[in-house]
Parts: structure tokens; sequence; C-alpha cells
């Protein structure tokens, strides 16, 4: 199971990548592989701005669909395109083709909410 530690990551299963005030964020390992392979990921939010825990999206994998919570708040500043065309490298790469979205933060207070790589493999059983 692949957590890198320089991310940070969330109870719903994804990473956050902070770069100033601009995040990064995608699923994790663990949860692309409890969700199987990913057909499609819709993400309709993008220049809105959002709370944190709102929903901007969803995955949707062979056997299910499951929404995408908003980890800080913030404008969806951008969607990753590649994804339109390539859904399943979330599955092969979720660290770096497989981003979803990037945010500039409105609070980066809130980063301090969320869970190390320690934290999170704790949460996960890993």
């Amino acid at each position: 199971m692949n957590i890198p530690s320089e991310l940070k990551y969330t109870k719903d299963h994804e990473w956050v990548k902070i770069d100033g005030d601009i995040a990064t964020v995608g699923i994790t390992d663990f949860a692309q592989s409890e969700l199987g392979d990913i057909v499609y990921v819709e993400v309709e939010t993008l220049d809105e701005t959002l709370e944190a825990d709102e929903i901007f999206g969803s995955v949707e994998a062979v056997k299910t669909v499951s929404d995408l919570f908003l980890p800080l708040s913030g404008e969806i500043i951008e969607f990753n395109e590649a994804l339109e065309d390539e859904p399943e490298s979330v599955n092969s790469d979720p660290y770096n083709a497989g981003w979803m979205i990037k945010i500039k933060c409105s609070d980066l207070s809130q980063i301090d909410g969320l869970m190390s790589d320690e934290d999170y493999k704790t949460l996960i059983g890993a």
C-alpha cells in the first residue's frame, strides 16, 4: 500500500498536496483499490467556491459510485482533464497522473485538521 509521507489525508480517503495556497487533491491508493476499476470521474464544480466537506464530484467504478468530498474550503481552479479519457490512471497512478482537482485554499488553518500519513495508516489498519 503506497501512502506517501509528504501528503496529508482525510477520513474520506483523499490525499492532499499543499503548495503555498494551492492544494492538489485525489483519492488514495487504498480508496482506488477498494473501489476497483474506475471508469469515470465527474467534477462539475470547476470555478466554484465550496466549503470543506462539501461534495465536489464523484468517482464511478464498475460496481459502485462514490462521492468526493472537498478536504479544504476554497475555489476549485483546475480539473485533471486527462481523466476524461483515462480514468483508469486513478487506479494505476493515484498520486501523480490520477490527481483530480486543484483548490485555491481560502483558509490555510484547515490544513491542521488533515491527517498525517501515520494517522491515515492507523485509520485503514496498514
